[in-house]
């Protein structure tokens, strides 16, 4: 399997606000780092280099308002004398304007936030358009004809909707796979979520569309981040009613509940025919991740790739989440490990 990455992402680390109190964030450059180690240790398969893509393949899933402002935010930041991670200052919640762009970089970051978990500093832009990069030059390859490839994306994108980042997100890197393929004849296509945490942003992007059926696993967002989005309930609407499907589990999940949610997952996905299937990967239900509470073990994320592979579908995996730093290279690459195990 051929896996694709981009240095650009050490441009990218900065701070979060969380527990109450400005951290490094959990997000860091060894995650990345982890996983190529894995895969060349491992010998997975190639390692190459993003391609460089139009604009345009960005505001296919986000606006265009959006995109600017993560083109232009650091400058506009320090245009102000500030030289540390911009944070939000203030979000415009329930009966606050939540249309109107403000003019002022501080209401901007609130504006275009969902957290103060995505920091902007001096390499964010460059290390956001490598990453979604990554992902469109994987899922080339696999329009092309691969059966699978591996877009190891940093910083990850799932949380990050049509006109908001957050949770360690900028641009969606799974929903651009997906633009992508349709952008190249495909009629259908799905995405599979299988981080901990729910994939808002993905779901926001297509939640009244039937041409991407999304499907998301993860932590019961009673208790778990990001805590409004994620219930069963949230089916889509309009156009999109019946084409997104949430699978929230509770606390302590292992494999054998983890696996009924996955086959009825999957189930539903070859249900509607689907072209191409990404696979938004975060490895944060680990059970050792220190932000997560699932306890699935490393082996069987084998299980995960094996049971991918039974769908029969050409697929795209999209690196997401997975903060325990020692076995993420681990769990990322048994999972891809399993996957190919099937399909030679």
């Amino acid at each position: 399997m051929i896996t694709v990455f981009s240095s650009n992402h050490r441009l990218h680390y900065g701070t979060e606000l969380k527990d109450g109190a400005i951290k490094p964030s959990f997000e860091n450059p060894q995650r990345a780092d982890t996983v190529l180690a894995r895969v060349r240790s491992e010998k997975l398969g190639d390692v190459i280099s993003e391609q460089d893509f139009d604009r345009s393949n960005y505001v296919a899933a986000h606006s265009e308002r959006y995109v600017t402002f993560l083109e232009n935010a650091w400058q506009e930041w320090t245009a102000t004398g500030k030289t540390h991670d911009a944070l939000p200052l203030v979000w415009p919640v329930r009966d606050l304007a939540i249309q109107q762009e403000p003019k002022f970089i501080d209401g901007k970051l609130g504006f275009y936030a969902m957290d103060a978990g995505a920091p902007i500093s001096k390499g964010t832009w460059e290390a956001v358009r490598s990453s979604a990069n990554v992902a469109l030059t994987g899922v080339e390859r696999v329009i092309e004809g691969a059966h699978g490839a591996f877009a190891l994306c940093r910083p990850p994108g799932h949380h990050a909707a049509r006109e908001y980042m957050g949770g360690y997100c900028y641009l969606n890197n799974a929903a651009i796979a997906a633009e992508r393929c349709l952008r190249r004849g495909a009629k259908k296509v799905a995405i599979l979520d299988v981080d901990f945490h729910h994939g808002n942003g993905t779901q926001n992007i297509f939640y009244d569309r039937s041409d991407v059926f999304f499907a998301s696993i993860h932590g019961d967002p009673a208790i778990s981040y990001p805590y409004f989005s994620g219930f069963v309930n949230e089916q889509g609407t309009g156009n999109g009613s019946g084409f997104n499907a949430n699978y929230p589990l509770p606390r302590g999940t292992q494999w054998p509940q983890y696996e009924s949610a996955l086959m009825a997952a999957i189930k539903r996905i070859q249900a509607q025919r689907s072209e191409f299937l990404i696979i938004s990967l975060g490895v944060d239900t680990f059970e050792h991740d220190p932000i997560s509470h699932f306890r699935l073990t490393s082996n069987d994320f084998i299980q995960l790739g094996e049971a991918i592979a039974k769908a029969g579908i050409p697929t795209l995996f999209v690196m997401e989440g997975g903060y325990m730093v020692d076995e993420i290279g681990i769990n990322a690459v048994n999972t891809l490990q399993g996957f190919d195990s099937l399909t030679r």
